[in-house]
């Protein structure tokens, strides 16, 4: 476990640094934030799947997360076209050519023993880097789906060394493409940690604070950071970030892991000419721990920034709609989709889409709004779940909330 290294606390919990320059390039007031397949009549009106998150308005929450199916022209274009509400571009950093990736790079869990080569992927390991294409080539790119598709939303994801100039420098090179909104890479758990890089910045509160400074200095776009799960208390990290002036906390990136051994050469996998090194996990098995995540930070968030308007991007093993429902009910703004796009194609935000509203229709939620958030008040102590439990047994309750015979919506 990762350890944490705090600031010293600011006198005032809510308060954000003034940056002008952001507030009038968006030129808008910020608006208010705060597997399940079910079915409905199809009589009832379609629920309303749009969103808008800090000024940036999507056809709907499902958001492609920054990775390989973010990674050219081609494919962000084609994520565009099959209806995804935005898209985060695979990493750039100001210097490609140290970004040197291997194969293999990815090593999979599958339901039953360990490597087995049958049964439903449930865990996806990555030990891929940042992009490795040049950055001339990536904001080009970008450019060119800004002119084609001026109204959906396209985030840069950036990371780069402990350097103001190069932070300041590629701040100013992506904007300069027309993206939407920028997102901080501060989680990448095997990303060049050495160069202070990736989770060795969201692990280091100190660190955080100072580079998120630079950033917000300079940045005149919505700025989200990405948060690592390898760390203690991720609400930390969080606080910093949103209190050094960025508008938005996605989370999580990938847990830290060694995906196993293979029994027969008894190297570990992925397995490099014979070597191999921890990477990141993901896909369905790491959804519970996201979700745990993603209640800590939206409960700090509720607490300490409900006047605000910052928002939040839930990430982890999301392939249902009603995976994705589970992290609007905890107070996600949007949903991220990295490894299910791998697994299952672009295609799948059709699907996703249409869960998503079946589960609307189920309890008559008309927008997004309706319902997000509403489970994080029912999260509390192991003591006050000991004194719910002393106030049902005496006979002040007689059926639980939980049961499967309440009746009502959420």
């Amino acid at each position: 476990m990762a350890s944490l290294k705090l600031p010293p606390l600011k006198p005032n919990p809510s308060f954000i640094p003034e940056r002008s320059s952001k507030t009038l390039s968006l030129g808008l007031a910020r608006p208010n934030r705060v597997g399940l397949r079910v079915f409905a009549s199809e009589s009832q009106e379609a629920p309303d799947l749009t969103v808008k998150v800090n000024g940036l308005t999507m056809p709907n929450p499902f958001v492609i997360g920054s990775g390989p199916p973010g990674t050219n022209y081609t494919v962000m274009k084609r994520a565009f076209e099959e209806g995804w509400g935005a898209v985060i571009a695979k990493t750039v950093s100001l210097d490609a050519s140290k970004v040197i990736n291997v194969t293999p790079r990815y090593a999979r869990l599958k339901a039953g023993a360990n490597g087995s080569a049958k049964g439903q992927i449930i865990g996806w390991e990555n030990i891929e880097l940042i992009s490795d294409r040049p950055l001339e080539t990536m904001l080009k790119e970008f450019k060119q789906l800004k002119e084609e598709y001026p109204d959906r939303i396209l985030i840069a994801s950036i990371m780069e060394e402990y350097d103001k100039a190069a932070w300041e420098e590629l701040i100013d090179r992506v904007e300069q493409t027309g993206i939407d909104a920028i997102e901080i890479n501060f989680s990448c758990p095997h990303g060049m940690p050495e160069r202070k890089m990736g989770a060795a910045v969201g692990q280091d509160c100190l660190l955080l604070e100072e580079v998120c400074g630079w950033i917000n200095a300079k940045a005149t776009v919505p700025v989200w950071a990405k948060m690592t799960p390898n760390i203690t208390d991720i609400s930390q990290p969080a606080r910093v970030a949103l209190r050094s002036g960025c508008e938005g906390i996605s989370a999580i990136n990938t847990i830290m892991s060694v995906m196993g051994i293979n029994l027969t050469t008894l190297r570990p996998e992925p397995c490099v000419e014979g070597y191999s090194t921890p990477g990141g996990y993901s896909a369905k098995a790491v959804h519970p721990i996201a979700l745990g995540k993603v209640m800590s930070i939206a409960k700090m968030m509720e607490s300490e920034f409900s006047e605000k308007d910052y928002s939040l991007s839930g990430i982890g093993g999301v392939e249902t709609g009603g995976d994705a429902a589970e992290f609007l009910l905890l107070g996600a703004n949007t949903v991220q989709v990295c490894t299910g796009v791998m697994m299952h194609g672009y295609g799948l935000v059709k699907k996703l889409c249409s869960e998503l509203k079946d589960f609307m229709k189920m309890h008559n939620f008309s927008t997004i709004e309706d319902f997000r958030g509403v489970s994080l008040k029912y999260f509390t102590t192991h003591t006050d779940l000991h004194d719910f439990k002393l106030i049902h047994f005496v006979g002040i309750g007689n059926v639980s909330p939980c049961s499967s015979s309440s009746k009502g919506n959420a």
